[in-house]
């Protein structure tokens, strides 16, 4: 399975024309990805209804230590979007640098069991297996991540014990850095069985011969 980030309506059209069956749905790629539009995230439903649409819950760029106040809009957001989309995007950690588990509860009882992944704040956790554990007791579906490096290529060691911790309890799904050239090696190499891409080749646009190049290679 590849899930491709689309960070505006361009991109999801091209998604959708290479052959993509789940996007994960932002603004502001060049920011690592904000909450996109209430109608941004209507028109996606309406026009592909049989597209899984996940949504990213980031209500400002930099780190994922969050205030009172912003968490009560990520809850909103979650309120207003989770009927448009099939899962959510979120995540929340402390000064440490662990899973903030206060945060993460009250947003996982906002998203009412949709499927939820972790995002890459996982990759500034100080103990991956630690957090790991805690994000499977949350009851998340699956962690995006590098495996802590700039690349999921480089972080392929990671990647593979994350996966073999997790053994079968959650889904860990490489990102960072995938392209038609290494996507299949990196699931290869870490037995993973999704992987996550922007297939936009740093334009911030999804190119949709890459996403096709991609399913290609992963079939």
């Amino acid at each position: 399975m590849l899930e491709v980030c689309a960070g505006n309506l361009a991109s999801v059209l091209a998604a959708v024309r290479g052959g993509a069956e789940r996007i994960e749905l932002c603004q502001a790629l060049s920011l690592d990805g904000l909450t996109p539009s209430l109608g941004l995230v209507r028109h996606v439903r309406e026009s592909f209804a049989t597209l899984r649409t996940h949504v990213l819950i980031r209500p400002r760029e930099g780190d994922f230590v969050y205030t009172a106040r912003e968490v009560q809009v990520m809850e909103q957001d979650i309120l207003a979007l989770r009927s448009l989309c099939t899962g959510l995007v979120f995540g929340a950690l402390t000064p440490r640098g662990d899973v903030d588990l206060p945060v993460m509860q009250r947003l996982m009882q906002a998203a009412q069991g949709l499927p939820v992944t972790f995002h890459r704040a996982f990759d500034r956790c100080r103990d991956p297996f630690a957090a790991l554990e805690q994000i499977i007791d949350l009851g998340c579906r699956r962690i995006l991540t590098s495996g802590q490096q700039p690349s999921a290529a480089q972080g392929i060691d990671l990647l593979r014990q994350l996966r073999q911790r997790a053994a079968g309890r959650i889904i860990i799904m490489p990102g960072g850095g995938v392209t038609p050239d290494n996507a299949a090696d990196i699931l290869a190499r870490t037995g993973c069985t999704e992987i996550h891409a922007s297939c936009s080749a740093g334009t911030g646009i999804t190119d949709s011969d890459t996403v096709r190049q991609i399913i290609a290679r992963l079939s």
